[in-house]
């Protein structure tokens, strides 16, 4: 028995194994060279105040306009960081207000 290897059955295939192209991105690490320079941290609540006075608690990456995925993704991409997810609980110098 021959099985099919179409490009539709192979994206099916990633899609119910939950592997989707998503999950497949590697994550920024704070210690990396751009996520330094925008002030980039994983925990909204661990930014430094006294260098980023214009931080708020309520600010973080799933509330951003720059976030791009869902509303309850814990991991997505970001306009700011390329092919890199960020995490939902995140924040950075470029947050920017989701219009809504």
């Amino acid at each position: 028995m021959s099985l099919p290897t179409t490009r539709r059955v192979f994206m099916m295939a990633l899609a119910a194994s939950g592997t989707g192209l998503a999950r497949a991105q590697s994550r920024v690490e704070e210690d990396s060279e751009q996520a330094a320079a925008l002030g980039y941290k994983h925990d909204t609540t661990k930014v430094d105040k006294a260098k980023y006075p214009k931080h708020e608690a309520s600010q973080h990456c799933a509330n951003c306009s720059f976030w791009q995925g869902a509303a309850a993704d814990p991991w997505a991409g970001c306009a700011m960081f390329g092919r890199k997810q960020i995490a939902a609980a995140g924040w950075c110098l470029a947050w920017n207000k989701k219009p809504g």
